[in-house]
């Protein structure tokens, strides 16, 4: 198991880059004894996705989308990064220790107006991210946007 930790730790600093944001090994280096999942969601009393989920000093959020009117992308992105930041919050981290956001748009055209409201969100150290358009069918749970993230403690 210790093994596989001190790969893990090596795989995220040399993939992830942390030492480019000012993030030393150490950061990552009191990992806990096994992951921690919470908000464990179920299909058919099947546990089929956790909410967010711990190891070691980092935590891993699942997608999270606003599945609300009105359907503005910019009223989207604000809800989804409120939800992302009190998960963050709940699992001891923030917004300024995000190392990596996934964006997902129902349509690559509300780019620039979720740009707008994601901007300056994280600090004066942004996380690296990826943002892509899904595919046919749309993100889901009716939401112009879905993003998730990996951050430290």
């Amino acid at each position: 198991m210790e093994k596989r930790r001190s790969v893990l730790k090596t795989m995220l600093v040399s993939v992830v880059g942390l030492s480019v944001f000012g993030i030393s090994k150490d950061a990552i280096a009191a990992p806990a004894d096994e992951k921690v999942a919470n908000n464990v969601t179920t299909f058919q009393d099947v546990p089929l996705f956790s909410g967010s989920t711990k190891l070691g000093n980092m935590v891993f959020i699942a997608g999270k989308g606003a599945h609300v009117e009105p359907f503005e992308i910019k009223a989207h992105t604000e809800i989804v990064l409120k939800e992302l930041e009190k998960e963050l919050i709940k699992a001891g981290s923030s917004m300024e220790k995000v190392l990596k956001v996934g964006v997902f748009l129902n349509d690559i055209a509300d780019y620039q107006g979720m740009n707008e409201v994601y901007k300056g969100r994280f600090g004066k150290n942004p996380p690296v991210r990826t943002t892509v358009a899904v595919a046919k069918g749309g993100v889901p749970g009716n939401s112009l946007v879905e993003m998730d993230c990996i951050a430290y403690i």
